[in-house]
């Protein structure tokens, strides 16, 4: 007992000293306040000290606290915030933080944003961030019907006072009255009669919008939904003519057009089509700008949103407002919003420090893409680019002059014994493209073009070399060799399989794969990047959680057992159809803003060896496309190559990211390897994390020979019709 005085103190000492160290933080509540009063998302503060939203959500919860560099950095964040956001600040009749999700309404493993929880309309606060109009009364704003559909989004605009009604509102007409259905139920009464009063009273009193991902960035401009009803209330057409969609937009001298111009509003070169952009040139950091969603004018691609385009008005904006507050705002189509979200995260500029006056500068911001385009290297050029107009006409280049990463079509004969098993069961990578970009070190800046260099497996670029000598019979698996069937893998090269016959382009990962099976490379030529970085990497994080949150609110969690991951994937997109689209939406994101990144003329009167919009974008970035895929493809190949090694089992068909095999059962459990409910190292796991997979779909051993047969084609990808066992003669070009 006489030592435990002294124990006491040195405990307490021991405490003193973690204080003055900066070793203690903050108190839980007194975090999130200074994160939310500073406009801040999880997701921002998640990007700045290079960790995942979940580490965010458990600081901020109590369930975990940083540890060493992360430690420092995180608490001279919150010290710079208390400076400029002290406690004493806050608005009066409360001095406690706004309340923070359930702790435990997430597992800490999941990586998963909690699910939003439902929210009253909240009294409207005292002064909205831009005035009203002169001698106009607030809009009148009453409860909406909340059926069980409208439950689960809570508006998305946050704590923040400026988007107190989220991020969206979906307008219609009912009995006579325009009403703006946002998330959470609400409902606001509209008084505006004209396309230009719409405008002008989203800006100064409906309080939409969303808060800027990062710090550097800007707010979420407001998103209004046009019903049909909307637009023959606001003189627009509820469909357009042939022309129109052709053109992509109304004619210049339709009277809605005229009004807004009247209005002095502008709109952007695209005029107004499917998603306008209605805005006032910028005064100072102030921004007047609307974008409007017109479904009936196929603004919500059917191939995406699912039948979002026909839902009732408080649907759709739940729809909307779950993508909204998950992904981001939509600022046009799927493949649009993809890119746009990656310069949300990454912004071009960021101000400067004060100078000797106080005035801060725009610069530069380290790890973005910058303002200005910049050029690709004639191997990246896609055929028709500027850099390549010297070329003969009718040239076709080959692999030793263009740069060709894509993911996989590629299927062969079933051997005899696999004609004796019964089935043919699919499995596909859950989100492969987003995974294949996850810890991804692209290039930031321009490319050098070296001759004769050794290769370097962290240098993004592209690489001529010659890997025909590469013998997929013995391969390096680890540490260790291993021999295998080569007839029956494909290259991992190359996207058909075939295995290269000479010298050709390849992105980083490729070449990086080929050293990894164990043979020599030796590059020819290159153009490679030297300014680089894990630019992917927050649009990674942020598609993911929302990917996994959104699949968790349909009852597939991120540790499940197999055979119960199996079990919840089994019909989940009816367990809410609405969210179901949110999913479909997230993907198309994924697949459409690495696309975006090649974009290629969109008609406009374009030439070959003439330069087309998209170019003009510092986004426009074909060679990191190029190095997802080439990283998504060789991911795979991985795998597969894992799973042959140790089961003798081989791919009968790979379509993109959907594997073949064929087993005895109908399961995947019925051919990965799993023991005591672990998977094979390295190899294929079931589960719904991106990299992980799930069931495709299966069908029986006959019915892939029938269909064969039937098309007289015995390399006919079974994998693109083996999720339905549809094929029809049009898919195969007859």
């Amino acid at each position: 007992m006489t030592d435990q005085p002294q124990s006491l103190f040195s405990a307490v000492d021991a405490l003193l000293a973690a204080v003055d160290g900066g070793g203690v933080l903050p108190a839980l509540d007194e975090r999130v306040r200074l994160r939310e009063a500073a406009g801040l998302t999880q997701a921002a503060v998640a990007q700045a000290l290079g960790v995942r939203v979940a580490s965010i959500e458990a600081w901020e919860a109590g369930r975990a606290e940083p540890k060493a560099e992360r430690l420092e950095a995180y608490r001279r964040l919150l010290e710079g915030l208390s400076r400029r956001f002290p406690a004493s600040a806050a608005p009066s009749g409360s001095t406690e933080a706004p309340p923070r999700p359930d702790p435990g309404a997430a597992p800490p493993s999941a990586p998963v944003a909690p699910s939003p929880v439902p929210v009253a309309p909240a009294a409207a606060p005292a002064a909205p961030s831009r005035p009203a109009a002169p001698g106009r009364q607030p809009a009148r704003r009453t409860e909406g019907k909340q059926s069980a559909a409208c439950l689960h989004t809570a508006p998305a605009g946050g704590t923040d006072p400026r988007f107190a009604n989220g991020p969206l509102a979906v307008v219609d007409v009912e009995d006579g009255q325009v009403r703006a259905y946002c998330t959470g139920g609400l409902v606001l009464d509209v008084p505006a009669k004209s396309l230009p009063a719409l405008v002008d009273w989203t800006l100064t009193e409906a309080r939409l919008g969303q808060p800027k991902l990062s710090g550097p960035g800007k707010d979420a401009d407001p998103l209004l939904v046009l019903t049909q009803a909307a637009l023959e209330r606001y003189g627009m057409p509820v469909t357009l003519t042939d022309e129109e969609r052709l053109a992509g937009r109304i004619p210049e001298g339709h009277k809605a057009v005229k009004q807004l111009a009247r209005a002095q509003w502008k709109l952007t070169k695209r005029g107004f089509g499917p998603w306008a952009r209605i805005y006032r040139p910028a005064t100072g950091s102030e921004r007047a700008c609307v974008q409007l969603c017109i479904p009936s004018w196929n603004a919500l691609d059917a191939r995406h949103w699912g039948h979002a385009g026909q839902l009732p008005p408080a649907e759709l904006a739940r729809v909307l407002g779950v993508y909204a507050s998950r992904v981001m705002t939509p600022r046009g189509s799927t493949a649009v919003t993809g890119l746009e979200l990656m310069t949300a995260l990454h912004p071009p500029t960021r101000a400067s420090r004060p100078d000797a006056d106080g005035k801060r500068y725009s610069e530069h911001n380290p790890g973005s893409l910058g303002q200005d385009p910049v050029g690709c290297a004639p191997c990246e050029a896609p055929d028709g680019h500027p850099v390549l107009k010297d070329l003969p006409r009718f040239h076709v280049r080959g692999p030793g002059e263009k740069l060709f990463e894509e993911a996989y079509d590629w299927a062969r004969p079933m051997t005899d014994g696999e004609c004796m098993l019964r089935y043919l069961v699919g499995i596909d990578v859950n989100m492969a493209f987003a995974a294949g970009a996850n810890g991804l070190t692209v290039g930031l800046g321009e490319a050098t073009h070296v001759k004769a260099p050794a290769f370097d497996p962290k240098l993004p670029g592209s690489w001529l070399v010659d890997l025909s000598h590469i013998d997929l019979s013995r391969v390096k698996v680890g540490k260790e060799w291993v021999e295998l069937d080569g007839s029956l893998l494909p290259s991992p090269f190359t996207p058909k399989g075939e295995r290269p016959e000479g010298p050709a382009w390849y992105a980083t990962p490729t070449v990086a794969y080929a050293a990894e099976l164990g043979y020599e490379v030796r590059p020819i030529e290159a153009y490679v990047r030297h300014e680089s970085g894990r630019y992917l990497d927050g649009w990674y994080q942020r598609l993911r959680d929302a990917y996994l949150a959104t699949m968790a609110d349909l009852g597939v969690g991120a540790d499940l057992a197999p055979a119960d991951f199996l079990a919840a994937m089994d019909g989940y997109k009816a367990r809410d159809p609405e969210l179901a689209i949110v999913v479909s939406a997230i993907k198309a994101t994924v697949k459409g803003g690495l696309g975006k990144l090649r974009e290629r003329p969109r008609g406009e009167g374009w030439k070959p060896g003439q330069p087309w919009r998209a170019l003009a974008r510092p986004t426009w970035r074909p060679d990191i496309r190029a190095a997802v895929i080439s990283r998504t493809r060789t991911n795979l190949h991985r795998k597969i190559v894992k799973h042959a090694a140790f089961t003798g089992q081989y791919p009968v068909a790979i379509l993109s990211d959907c594997v073949v095999y064929a087993a005895n059962g109908p399961s995947p459990l019925d051919f990965l390897p799993y023991r005591e409910g672990k998977p094979l190292p390295g190899g294929f796991k079931l589960g719904i994390n991106p990299g992980l997979v799930k069931h495709e779909g299966t069908q029986t051993v006959l019915w892939g020979e029938e269909v064969r047969e039937r098309f007289n084609a015995p390399e006919l990808n079974l994998a693109r019709y083996i999720k339905d066992g549809t094929v029809t003669n049009a898919d195969n070009g007859e």
